[in-house]
């Protein structure tokens, strides 16, 4: 028998939906897919690195892997571990990603390069991360990240490509939906 919605928690947006309370708690990790997939895409599109960008998704990526382990840490020796160990562990990252943005590496590569180091340092900042929490969705985010880099390459590789295949695609697809309006008004002329 169901309880009446009275009953349930009034602050729940979901009070009857077990797939509404799933996405709910999956949003700090679609909002790290969401700014992840912005950087990649204008990373690719602007031959620009996000320098600062990356440096902010990697600590903002530190407090999501905090927050997912905080359920499974029980006590406050063990959430004090995961803190510092996160803390430690996304601080190792971040300095080797100023490393990479240091001038005498600089000169040595272009901004395609910087970019694509900085944001495979963050995925394997980040699956590494999952790995030690044990959450699948910080590890599924690290995998997501790191085939952006290849990804972000092959854009770049066949961005003409791309764009003759888009113009092309609307090219017919417009061409079909003319003749198809035509053919509609034809019908409609001969039946009415």
């Amino acid at each position: 028998m169901r309880e009446p919605i009275d009953a349930l928690d009034a602050d729940d947006p979901f009070p009857n939906s077990r797939s509404g309370r799933f996405w709910i708690r999956q949003l700090p990790y679609l909002a790290m897919l969401t700014l992840t997939i912005f950087g990649v895409g204008y990373t690719s599109f602007s031959n620009k690195p996000l320098i600062g960008y990356w440096e902010v998704l990697a600590a903002l990526m530190a407090l999501v892997c905090i927050a997912s382990g905080w359920s499974r840490a029980s006590g406050k020796d063990a959430r004090l571990r995961l803190i510092w160990t996160q803390a430690l562990h996304w601080t190792v990252f971040l300095i080797a990603m100023n490393i990479v943005l240091m001038p005498s590496v600089q000169r040595i590569t272009d901004a395609d390069t910087i970019g694509l180091t900085l944001l495979l340092l963050l995925a394997i900042g980040t699956v590494i991360s999952g790995i030690h929490i044990l959450s699948w969705q910080i590890g599924f985010l690290g995998i997501v990240m790191a085939a952006g880099v290849p990804a972000i390459a092959w854009l770049e590789d066949s961005a003409l490509i791309l764009f003759l295949g888009v113009v092309v695609v609307f090219g017919v697809g417009g061409t079909l939906w003319w003749r198809w309006r035509e053919w509609r008004a034809l019908r409609e002329g001969l039946s009415g």
